[in-house]
């Protein structure tokens, strides 16, 4: 099972980094939605262990559905970022038009999905139950990844000599 959820998961990985290089033409764009949603599934896989949830065919699943919803909160930060980068704002200017544009809205989304999932931790079915914490972590967690990390990297990667005065001019 390990060996299986690793192939799956790089080739998730695979594609999103593929995919997000088609649609941003530039690979450390790719890296800037991907290494967000890496982090977010090592974090969740601390989770499983501390919770003592095993890896199952159905767990899997569930890790790849973080995933899913992680880079769609990512994809939205990131365009809008970028959006506004290439009107030439700066990171920090454009990471507060993309807060003000789609950051309320994904952390209103996150909110909305964790609530609904975090219900089934009071099942009785131990499997719902350990899956709606999983969800719920997930969901949170990658919705913090998109909208903290992720503008971190693309500081870092896309424009590491650029200067800021954290005064953005909107």
């Amino acid at each position: 099972m390990r060996e299986s959820e690793h192939t799956i998961l790089y080739l998730l990985y695979a594609a999103v980094f593929v995919m997000c290089w088609i649609s941003f033409r530039n690979p450390l764009a790719a890296l800037c939605v991907l290494l967000p949603l890496v982090l977010v599934t090592e974090l969740g896989h601390s989770l499983m262990v501390e919770l003592d949830i095993g890896m199952k065919v159905n767990t899997l699943c569930v890790v790849a559905l973080g995933v899913g919803i992680g880079v769609d909160y990512g994809i939205y930060i990131f365009a809008r970022m970028r959006e506004s980068m290439l009107q030439g704002r700066t990171v920090a200017e454009s990471y507060f038009v993309a807060l003000k544009t789609t950051g309320i809205a994904i952390f209103y989304t996150a909110l909305t999905l964790a609530v609904g999932v975090a219900m089934w931790i009071f099942s009785d079915l131990k499997f719902q139950a350990d899956m709606g914490i999983m969800l719920t972590f997930m969901f949170v967690v990658n919705m913090i990844a998109a909208i903290i990390f992720l503008p971190a990297l693309c500081r870092w990667l896309l424009r590491p000599r650029e200067k800021d005065d954290w005064t953005p001019k909107l």
